[in-house]
């Protein structure tokens, strides 16, 4: 999962990426509306976490840009004033979601894997296939019910491949979808990652590559 927090307070912006990279998700940040939007132009991101309170471009001008573009990023909205006039508010300018300030990281972590799900076709909270399965909620991944010791980004790779329920997905979509800007496009990351993650699922194998078009569960 790509998500973009825009938080202008950096303390709190550096706190929240550690909290999610923890989580496997490939996270960006700036500390601006600007910032924001000139990310979002360029990178396809499943949920911008936006302050709404931002100097400069406003969250809201910021929300309201993201949701005229024909873009899938879902947004969830965080800010100090968490009465119910201002969720409602923030809302209504096209945030999926409103999180006031101060908040639980677990909480921040939970509503932001349930906005991402409205991003893409549904698929089960649980992914299954054969003897695999992966619960991305619980960071669990098992194969014939022995559990395995993945890297996040060897579960991100694999909980990616599984949502896409047997479509081919290239190498540079798996870049741009689990690992984020401190990412270099010109290593092998990928292919090594993929060799790593085939080891330990073992036999026989599920991931299969596609020539010159990438890799399928």
């Amino acid at each position: 999962m790509r998500v973009l927090v825009v938080e202008d307070h950096a303390e709190l912006a550096d706190s929240v990426v550690r909290v999610l990279r923890r989580e496997g998700m490939a996270v960006d940040v700036v500390y601006d509306g600007e910032g924001a939007l000139e990310r979002t132009a360029v990178v396809d991101y499943d949920v911008v976490v936006l302050d709404r309170d931002l100097p400069g471009v406003h969250g809201d001008e910021v929300c309201g840009a993201l949701v005229a573009e024909p873009i899938h990023a879902r947004v969830l909205m965080l800010t100090a004033s968490g009465t119910i006039s201002d969720r409602v508010e923030g809302l209504s300018i096209g945030a999926d979601d409103y999180l006031p300030k101060p908040f639980a990281y677990a909480e921040l972590v939970a509503r932001i894997r349930a906005v991402a799900r409205r991003s893409h076709r549904a698929v089960p909270p649980v992914l299954e296939h054969a003897d695999l399965r992966l619960d991305p909620a619980r960071r669990i991944a098992t194969r014939a019910g022995e559990r395995l010791a993945l890297t996040p980004k060897e579960f991100g790779v694999l909980e990616y491949l599984m949502a896409a329920q047997g479509r081919v997905v290239s190498a540079e979509e798996l870049l741009e979808r689990v690992w984020d800007e401190a990412a270099d496009p010109f290593t092998t990351t990928v292919k090594a990652t993929i060799n790593r993650l085939r080891s330990k699922l073992g036999s026989p194998p599920v991931i299969e590559t596609v020539p010159r078009g990438g890799y399928r569960i």
